[in-house]
C-alpha cells in the first residue's frame, strides 16, 4: 500500500490547526469565565448595577460593530467590557456605599477605581485581559478633555475607552438609581446627543442614533427587575 505523503501532510496539518482552534478557544473560554467572575465580585459591592453589565457589554459590541471594528476586536471588547469596574473592590465601603453625596475627597477616592481596575488587570500577555485593564482605566475619560483619571482628549484616549464610556454612561442614565429615576431612553439620547465632541466620541454618538432600534432592544431584553416600563420606554 502506499502512502499518499502529500495527502497525509494536508490531513495533519488540518488536524493541528483544529486542535490549536480547539485549545485557543478553551483559553478564551477560561479567560471569560474569569472575567465574569471578577466582574461579578466587584457588582456585588456595588448594590446599583443591576443587569448593568449586560447592557453595557451589549451597547459596547454595537457600537464597536457601528464603527467598523473587526469581529475578533468586537468579540475581545464585548468579553472585557464587563471588567469596567473592576477596580471599585479597592474602594472603601465608607465611600463605596455612602448613601449621600461624596465630599470632594471623596470622589477623589472614588476616581481611583480606574486605576485600581488597570493594576488588578495589567500586565497580562492575554489579549482580552489587555482591552479589560485598559477599559478599566480610561472609561471615564472625556473627548474633551476633561475627564479622568489622565485627562485625555479625543484619539489620545483608546477606541475602547472610548466606546464603552459612551455605553456606561447611557446605561447609568436609563437605570434606576438610589438618587434618581430611571430616565427614558429618548431622554439620554438627547443628553448623549448634546453631548457629542465634549463628553463623547461623534462617531460613537452616531452610532447610537444610527442603530436605535437595537440600543432599545438591548435595554429591553436586559430590563431591570425594579424598571419603570414608563420610565425608560423610549
Amino acid at each position: 500500500m502506499t502512502i499518499d505523503t502529500g495527502d497525509f501532510l494536508t490531513r495533519l496539518r488540518r488536524l493541528f490547526r483544529l486542535r490549536v482552534h480547539d485549545a485557543t478557544r478553551a483559553v478564551e473560554d477560561l479567560e471569560r469565565d474569569t472575567i465574569l467572575c471578577l466582574s461579578r465580585a466587584a457588582e456585588h459591592r456595588d448594590p446599583e448595577t443591576g443587569n448593568h453589565l449586560a447592557r453595557m457589554a451589549s451597547y459596547s459590541r454595537l457600537i464597536a460593530e457601528g464603527i467598523g471594528r473587526p469581529a475578533g476586536e468586537v468579540r475581545l471588547i464585548h468579553a472585557a467590557a464587563p471588567m469596567h469596574d473592576v477596580g471599585k473592590i479597592g474602594i472603601p465601603d465608607s465611600v463605596l456605599l455612602k448613601p449621600g453625596p461624596l465630599t470632594q475627597e471623596e470622589v477623589a477616592v472614588m476616581r481611583q477605581h480606574t486605576v485600581y481596575g488597570y493594576e488588578i488587570l495589567a500586565g497580562s500577555s492575554s489579549p482580552l485581559l489587555t482591552v479589560a485593564a485598559e477599559i478599566a482605566l480610561t472609561h471615564h475619560e472625556q473627548f474633551d478633555g476633561s475627564g479622568y483619571p489622565q485627562g485625555l482628549a479625543g484619539t489620545e484616549i483608546p477606541l475602547v475607552g472610548r466606546i464603552t464610556a459612551l455605553a456606561d454612561v447611557f446605561d447609568a442614565l436609563t437605570s434606576v438609581r438610589p438618587y434618581k429615576p430611571a430616565w427614558p431612553l429618548a431622554t439620554a439620547r438627547r443628553h448623549i446627543v448634546e453631548h457629542s465632541g465634549s463628553h463623547f466620541d461623534p462617531d460613537c454618538v452616531q452610532v447610537l442614533v444610527e442603530r436605535w432600534d437595537e440600543v432599545c432592544g438591548i435595554a429591553g431584553a436586559y430590563a431591570d427587575a425594579d424598571a419603570d416600563a414608563g420610565m425608560v420606554s423610549g
